[in-house]
């Protein structure tokens, strides 16, 4: 569970950035637009493997 501690002189603007950045971290959003549909096993091997290959091109790019 994510949580933003904050002190009294803190103003709302900063906690909602940071809460924001948090969820982002955790990866909150994209687990839910995962499981938002459900996909097939053989599809998620598919998907899996096709972020891999873009993550290989794009190191071998660096």
């Amino acid at each position: 569970m994510i949580e933003v501690r904050l002190d009294e002189t803190d103003r709302l603007e900063h906690a909602l950035k940071l809460f924001k950045r948090k969820v982002q971290k955790a990866g909150l959003l994209k687990e839910l637009r995962q499981r938002r549909h459900y996909v097939k096993p053989s599809a998620a091997r598919q998907l899996k493997a096709a972020a891999a290959r873009r993550r290989q091109r794009r190191n071998r790019e660096q």
